[in-house]
């Protein structure tokens, strides 16, 4: 059963849920853990990404949450918790205020998926990936739509190119309504996704989507190289809100 926040109004928009990550452990009611290694439905995650998702590598401190990628006796590890079948909505703002980790193999991200992708399997359940940043390409976010007529293939995408977007707390937001999908950074606008035809193949994206963050290592799009020097390194996300 999903669960939704009571609305809130706030300046003509109501708030459908937030988390502000101010207790002492993760918010049970709104976030569930991914664990393990995709294993043996999805090995790798799909993508040969090489961590291990454990709840020890996700954590709330000072306000925040921390989601840690380490690597211990050869291993790698790091979090992912999604919203699915706690909180799923259609159309909204999504607004994310993250902290990103330097160091190449890293691969944080903010990201949705389709809520029916236990029966309607990726791609045709939908992808929006409101940030992506590879660490192998300091400077660059990924937004990206994956859509049944992309194949997998990151073919709606928009490379948008901040020298500094590795210092401090950056906000990722995206609106999206029946018409399009919008993305911004830092209340700027970087891309708009609008395809002339919506059907199934083109536009998965009218219904309900669940939230996701994590930090993969390695992987396709992460790249095979990881630096081990760099570990621990840490992801850290100030609040996720949810507007209509």
């Amino acid at each position: 059963m999903v669960l939704y926040l009571k609305p809130q109004n706030t300046s003509n928009t109501t708030l459908l849920f937030s988390d502000e990550f101010s207790e002492d452990t993760l918010d049970l009611s709104n976030w569930s853990y991914d664990l393990g290694n995709g294993c043996p439905n999805l090995c790798g995650w799909g993508n040969n990404e090489r961590q291990v998702y454990s709840k020890k590598n996700v954590s709330t401190v000072n306000d925040q949450l921390i989601i840690s990628a380490t690597k211990q006796g050869g291993n790698y590890y790091s979090g992912r918790i999604s919203s699915k079948d706690k909180f799923e909505f259609k159309y909204g703002t999504v607004e994310v205020k993250a902290q990103l980790p330097e160091g190449k193999g890293l691969w944080p991200a903010i990201w949705m998926l389709g809520h029916d992708i236990d029966t309607n399997t990726w791609p045709a359940c939908g992808e929006i990936d409101i940030m992506e940043y590879v660490g192998k390409t300091p400077g660059e976010i990924h937004t990206t739509l994956h859509t049944p007529d992309s194949f997998g293939k990151s073919v709606n995408t928009k490379i948008t190119n901040i020298e500094t977007i590795e210092d401090g707390f950056h906000v990722y937001k995206t609106k999206w309504d029946a018409k399009q999908i919008q993305f911004y950074i830092d209340d700027v606008l970087v891309y708009t996704f609008s395809p002339e035809v919506k059907n199934a193949k083109t536009w998965p994206f009218n219904k309900p989507f669940y939230l996701i963050l994590n930090m993969a290592i390695g992987g396709n799009f992460g790249g095979p190289e990881v630096d081990d020097s760099i570990f621990p390194k840490e992801f850290s996300i100030d609040y996720v809100k949810v507007y209509q």
